[in-house]
């Protein structure tokens, strides 16, 4: 039990630090040309271009430390807590992270297959994160081991749910207003996702750190 918690606690480390540098080189990636506005055009632009290269490396970096979340929290949940779909929902958006790196989108030109697959994978990753971070949040509530988690968790999956409709509602109804901000909507959802994963990963740091789980000392006579 201990071995597996010290696993849980380092997979919860690395997911702060990938997040951590997920950030800065998504800050590097927009500082170099072709200079894609964060404002109107997707992050995954970034990935195209002379220095492209650098956003697919973030992709399998969002990936891998993806995994290594889930993989944490596989180990640190209790069975009862009905977590099990949760995890799959989350396991979508990071496979799909890393297929978003080999799959590069259409910033111009004729539509691609390779274009085609990258919206497609991107959207069933977005969505995966959306529900899954809310049905796992909704775990952490209904366990009473797990409140402290959730107390943090709920209103940020809550938020990132939110960004998903705007995200894909809004060309529906606002198609003017969604082209000229879509990309900071898309990275407002993102955030969030992000958020909640660092949340979680220091929620259950700090649930699992030797102080939280001593035991009083008995009392002197």
């Amino acid at each position: 039990m201990a071995d597996a918690a010290s696993r849980a606690r380092l997979f919860f480390v690395a997911t702060v630090a990938g997040i951590v540098i997920y950030v800065v080189l998504d800050a590097v990636s927009q500082s170099l040309p072709p200079h894609y506005s964060p404002i109107s055009q997707a992050e995954s632009d970034l990935a195209v271009g002379p220095y492209g290269y650098i956003m697919a490396v973030n992709f399998v970096n969002r990936g891998l430390f993806s995994v290594l979340f889930l993989y944490g929290l596989a180990k640190s949940l209790p069975s009862k807590a009905g977590s099990r779909g949760g995890l799959i929902l989350f396991g979508v958006w990071a496979v799909g992270a890393l297929i978003l790196a080999v799959e590069p989108t259409d910033v111009s030109g004729p539509a691609t297959a390779h274009g085609a697959v990258h919206l497609l994978v991107a959207t069933l990753a977005f969505l995966g994160a959306a529900f899954g971070a809310l049905s796992l949040s909704r775990a952490f509530e209904r366990d009473p081991s797990l409140k402290g988690v959730g107390r943090y968790a709920m209103p940020l999956s809550v938020l990132a749910v939110v960004f998903f409709f705007v995200l894909y509602g809004g060309p529906f109804v606002l198609p003017h207003a969604a082209a000229k901000v879509g990309g900071l909507v898309e990275r407002a959802f993102i955030g969030m996702v992000l958020a909640w994963m660092l949340a979680v990963s220091a929620s259950m740091l700090k649930r699992s750190s030797p102080s939280s789980t001593r035991q009083p000392a008995a009392p002197t006579s």
